[in-house]
């Protein structure tokens, strides 16, 4: 059935290598379990938005998996869920009581217009428009965002006054156990070990157990605790709090939220998905990914379900490369992370006492995978696909947002194809692409002033 149903054999994979693969994008991804309701918790109930990103996140990924047959995992999107808790509703709408409805409601209309924008393919037309040479850029760039968001978390990289960014202290016992795990995956992946990336996971856990266990590492409690049961009866404080009538008396405020919600889900998802599809090999000849549009119908889908839920944005996840890079090919990974979501819900303590540094030397390594896509940018060419794949390497990590890399990339190509008078490459789908980020722009200088 599973043969039938994913293609296995199609796709040079094996039930055992897909299963591996989901737990290991679930494993990468199952951070956000414990960052998304610490932050949206500022203005929501936390333990109900644990509840709400666990079950939005499953719906999601099996729909991904059924409908698309792609190995990406979908959850609450990081930079999207500080914008809803911290810029909408202890900024923009500090003075409305219960604020966080209306988010809600501004995520839910986004995620109904995105399903719509799936039906007439505007998405997919996107994705397909991108020239290849920026699609190699986008992944690269993600790989080199990926690696830094790893080295971050396991305080390899830390903030610096003098330089912006500097190397953390090797006294520091959480950025040598995520140096240590880098080894291991590299080692255990060198020998050909099914599953190395899992492997050093958990290695790197274990690890770090031995040594509190010892006395040697104190920075915070590695075990797992069950002591305070698993409140699953919170999301009622969460699910199904829109407020529709506030949306409607302040239709401009509310679609300006609205608009902020989409375009950063829309780009996101383009160039996490670009990326994701070029390292699995699912990009087609001509550097287009068959079946996009039930891609983005995940992505829309589990945004609406997310919203009614009580979560913010539902995107498609970078993280999905560690289980690419752990065999991963088909909708089988995907079907496995999600059920690991649901399976999060009764073991959640033991799915957040895994600490960043033992997923950081994934993130590192799987950077390192999706960075070798700079191979295949021609850089003596076209010089409009030479600029515009660097900037989306180059930007991605320093503007620390994907989106942003994806922008630069789009408006320098198009620019450059204007001024050396080839503006026959230039599709109506990117310049609608175009016409956006200007508008983007200037939406950001008038918030700016």
């Amino acid at each position: 059935m599973l043969e039938k149903l994913f293609k296995l054999k199609a796709h040079g994979t094996t039930v055992k290598r897909e299963i591996l693969a989901g737990v290991t994008t679930f494993l990468t991804m199952a951070y956000i379990l414990a960052v998304n309701p610490n932050i949206l918790g500022t203005v929501m109930n936390a333990n109900g938005v644990f509840v709400a990103t666990a079950i939005a996140s499953a719906i999601a990924t099996f729909i991904m998996a059924f409908l698309a047959n792609y190995p990406i995992g979908l959850s609450a999107g990081l930079g999207l869920n500080a914008y809803f808790a911290y810029t909408v509703c202890l900024s923009e709408l500090a003075a409305e009581e219960n604020a966080f409805t209306i988010a809600l409601t501004a995520v839910f209309v986004e995620g109904l217009l995105f399903i719509v924008l799936s039906f007439f393919k505007f998405r997919e037309q996107i994705i397909n428009s991108i020239p290849q040479n920026l699609k190699f850029g986008i992944s690269a760039g993600i790989g080199l965002f990926i690696a830094f968001i790893g080295m971050q978390n396991a305080r390899i990289i830390v903030a610096n006054e003098a330089t912006v960014v500097g190397l953390g202290s090797f006294s520091d016992l959480d950025m040598v156990l995520a140096l240590v795990g880098l080894i291991i995956i590299a080692a255990l992946v060198h020998y050909k070990v099914t599953g190395g990336v899992l492997i050093g996971i958990i290695g790197t856990w274990v690890i770090g157990m031995i040594l509190q266990s010892a006395g040697v590492y104190t920075s915070a409690n590695l075990f797992p605790d069950f002591s305070q049961g698993l409140q699953l009866g919170a999301i009622s404080e969460t699910a199904f709090k829109l407020n529709f009538g506030w949306a409607a008396s302040h239709l401009i405020q509310f679609l300006a939220i609205t608009f902020s919600f989409l375009y950063v889900d829309l780009f996101d998802t383009v160039g996490t998905v670009v990326g994701v599809a070029d390292k699995a090999g699912l990009l087609d000849k001509d550097g287009n990914l068959p079946r996009v549009g039930q891609v983005f119908l995940a992505d829309a889908v589990g945004t609406t379900a997310g919203a009614c839920l009580g979560t913010s944005t539902v995107t498609s996840f970078v993280e999905s490369s560690a289980g690419v890079a752990a065999g991963g090919r088909t909708g089988l990974t995907a079907l496995t992370t999600g059920v690991m979501f649901l399976v999060s819900l009764v073991l959640s303590p033991l799915f957040l006492a895994i600490p960043s540094f033992a997923t950081a030397p994934a993130l590192i390594y799987v950077g390192m995978l999706m960075l070798m896509s700079i191979t295949k940018v021609k850089f003596d060419g076209d010089i409009a696909d030479s600029v515009g794949a660097y900037l989306a390497v180059v930007m991605m990590p320093l503007s620390y947002s994907i989106a942003t890399g994806i922008m630069f990339a789009v408006l320098a190509w198009v620019i450059l194809k204007v001024i050396a008078k080839k503006t026959k490459d230039i599709s109506p789908v990117m310049w609608i692409v175009f016409i956006l980020f200007v508008l983007r722009i200037i939406a950001l200088i008038t918030n700016f002033q």
